[in-house]
């Protein structure tokens, strides 16, 4: 699947085929999912997050904008509702423990040991970085978007992402550093 079959699928449900926007959500569950749980890094809340932005989705469809990726735009929702969600709760909650299937293409049990160390502590640096940080680094680094993808989703310039990316790695290295 790629642009044109997303517009096809779009066209298709606007035509009463309902079934259509299911293709779409196969195509992008996953993506959505990720970048909600590196934002709250927490599994039912990413996927309370998944389900809303895909509601809100079919509900705006007539505010989106074919010129531009439907998976940027449903991106963008998603990053919302995330955010939002993060800044209703007010705090921070505490890690949990598990790391399944993160580390499956680990060699041995001493580079799976390693790994699992080295993702709890980005995981936990992450989490003490601010919201807007966050998000910049989770959709370059983890959801992989392009300059220009992020751009779309944040609703900002790609010169506006290049910097804040660069900020956010700057205090994630610090944070790092600090071992912690």
């Amino acid at each position: 699947m790629d642009d044109d079959d997303d517009q096809a699928a779009l066209a298709a449900y606007r035509a009463g085929d309902r079934t259509a926007f299911v293709r779409l959500v196969e195509r992008y569950q996953r993506p959505i999912y990720n970048a909600a749980f590196w934002i709250l890094h927490r599994p039912e809340d990413a996927s309370d997050v998944t389900q809303a932005a895909f509601l809100k989705a079919i509900e705006r469809l007539d505010d989106y904008d074919p010129q531009y990726r439907f998976f940027s735009w449903l991106y963008r929702i998603a990053v919302n509702e995330a955010v939002d969600l993060y800044r209703r709760r007010g705090r921070e909650e505490p890690l949990e423990d598990g790391f399944d299937g993160l580390l499956d293409g680990a060699a041995d049990p001493q580079e799976r040991l390693a790994e699992s160390q080295d993702t709890a502590r980005v995981r936990r640096c992450l989490r003490l970085l601010g919201t807007n940080d966050r998000t910049v680094v989770t959709l370059r680094h983890f959801a992989e978007l392009s300059y220009e993808e992020i751009a779309q989703v944040l609703e900002v310039d790609e010169k506006t992402v290049k910097s804040r990316l660069f900020e956010a790695r700057k205090r994630l290295r610090t944070l790092m550093n600090g071992r912690h």
